[in-house]
């Protein structure tokens, strides 16, 4: 098995790391090329969204990588990343690969000042620990999504046939269960 990890801007590399510590093979992905290469899985990590989709489009990554995610590559995006497939943004006309349907709120719980962490339940694994950094939530989530994490009546997990959308940053803390999580639902080819 490899993932596909954006590489381009954010928290990449705390995603690398745990996937090295679950023994998985990944390739960054950096430009065009290496977004047209097979792998099984993407990650897309949190960081600043509108860098992250100017950057996509700049190095032809984002019509390789629209149409790999249409085509059901499984997905595990955090933060940035749940707005870069989320199909409206409440707060901003913006609009990026819209393949989750779901409506979220950019930086809903404020700047860096309204950062905080929380533990809750997540789907079937239990408490798991949530890091929230200038973080989006989901207003209302479209037919099929599952809700798989509410924090304070705001929906910050769901799934969506491949795709996994977080509003916090699992890879920030020790727990590898939603990474695991997102590992298993990859078939093996």
């Amino acid at each position: 098995m490899v993932i596909g990890v954006l590489a381009v801007q954010g928290a990449f590399a705390e995603h690398e790391e745990i996937l090295s510590l679950l023994g998985v093979e990944y390739i960054e992905l950096r430009n065009g090329i290496d977004a047209r290469k097979a792998f099984d899985g993407l990650i897309l990590p949190g960081g600043e969204s509108t860098t992250q989709g100017k950057l996509l489009r700049e190095l032809d990554m984002f019509e390789p990588l629209r149409e790999k995610i249409s085509k059901d590559l499984p997905v595990l995006s955090t933060c940035a990343g749940l707005i870069l497939l989320a199909e409206e943004i409440s707060n901003d006309s913006a609009r990026y690969f819209a393949t989750l349907p779901v409506t979220v709120r950019r930086n809903a719980y404020g700047r860096q000042l309204g950062s905080f962490y929380t533990e809750e339940q997540f789907g079937n694994l239990g408490k798991v620990p949530m890091t929230f950094i200038r973080a989006p939530y989901i207003d209302s989530v479209g037919e099929g999504v599952e809700i798989l994490a509410e924090v304070d009546q705001h929906i910050v997990g769901v799934r969506y046939r491949n795709q996994i959308g977080l509003s916090f940053h699992p890879e920030l803390n020790e727990n590898r269960k939603i990474h695991q999580m997102f590992l298993d639902s990859i078939s093996p080819t």
